[in-house]
């Protein structure tokens, strides 16, 4: 009898398919407790970026980008960087 006959099949590799992120539910409306926080928490921020407002607030990117310009037209946070993929704010001091 030939060799591949008599012998076991070797089995083939099974690949992992490597860990899968939970896709994150995040807001696309700004409700009235997450506009009270946004007001009251960045004022306390050094470094505010849409990344961490979305990190922090739970809301979509889009939001936090039109909530970072309200709040620098506001005088709340001021641009420290500005680029077209990166925005860097910081919260705005005022002398007293």
């Amino acid at each position: 009898m030939a060799p591949s006959a008599t012998g076991g099949k070797k089995q083939k590799k099974k690949w992992s398919k490597g860990k899968v992120k939970d896709k994150a539910q995040h807001a696309v409306v700004l409700d009235k407790t997450t506009a009270e926080k946004l007001n009251k928490d960045v004022q306390s921020y050094r470094l505010v970026t849409v990344a961490t407002l979305v990190d922090r607030l739970k809301i979509n990117g889009s939001l936090a980008r039109q909530c970072l310009d309200d709040l620098e037209e506001r005088g709340v946070i001021k641009k420290v960087v500005g680029h077209s993929s990166l925005n860097i704010y910081t919260r705005e001091i005022t002398a007293e």
